[in-house]
């Protein structure tokens, strides 16, 4: 199976990239946002390579990183979603950023995806979401607090707030976030009105 190829870059398709190994051509299906980031023609490249073979065909994806290649994968765990889908996951969202929305429930970034609707992203997110922390780079109050206010058993105050703030308008991530940041300054034992104000204040910044 190919793992890696390192060539130069021949040609472009609408959704692939024909890589010139050593005069062979590869033609490598890309996500959008790594395609629009390879170099021109005739440029040096490298791709990391998720090898998928069926009775009717041999069809190479590329990365241009591992971290990339490992969530396509664990995304084709999910019922209902293929290649397709996850191409379109990782067209708009970066490795750390999937890890991200999956820990925190953020099912608006992985609908904003072609071909993602309400009901695979909640899939998504129930499926992998004990995958996802420890691949996430938020922090881990904000993560605690997301966390907790899915699983209905944070503190009256910090839900309360957080739904205020998604109320407003924010992502439920951007919301956990500011209350996560509200409590490392007003404490675990601050009312919802200062959590709300704080987190306003936090979010304005």
């Amino acid at each position: 199976m190919i793992g890696k190829l390192k060539g130069t870059i021949d040609s472009y398709g609408e959704d692939h990239v024909i890589l010139d190994v050593h005069g062979v051509g590869y033609q490598v299906h890309c996500p959008s946002r790594i395609l629009q980031g390879l170099p021109r023609a005739g440029e040096a490249a490298v791709l990391f390579i998720e090898t998928i073979v069926r009775e009717d065909m041999i069809r190479l994806y590329g990365f241009s990183a591992e971290a990339e290649r490992e969530w396509f994968r664990m995304l084709m765990t999910v019922q209902g979603v293929g290649a397709k889908v996850a191409l379109g996951i990782l067209g708009i969202l970066k490795a750390g950023e999937v890890a991200n929305a999956i820990a925190l429930g953020d099912k608006a970034s992985i609908t904003r995806a072609p071909g993602v609707g309400k009901r695979v992203a909640e899939r998504i997110l129930a499926e992998l979401k004990d995958k996802a922390p420890g691949l996430a780079t938020v922090d881990e109050g904000t993560l605690s607090v997301s966390q907790t206010v899915a699983d209905n058993v944070a503190a009256r105050p910090v839900a309360e707030a957080v739904s205020a703030l998604t109320n407003l308008g924010y992502a439920p991530a951007q919301a956990s976030a500011a209350v996560a940041r509200a409590m490392q300054s007003a404490g675990d034992d601050a009312k919802t009105e200062t959590l709300i104000r704080l987190g306003l204040k936090e979010l304005a910044g």
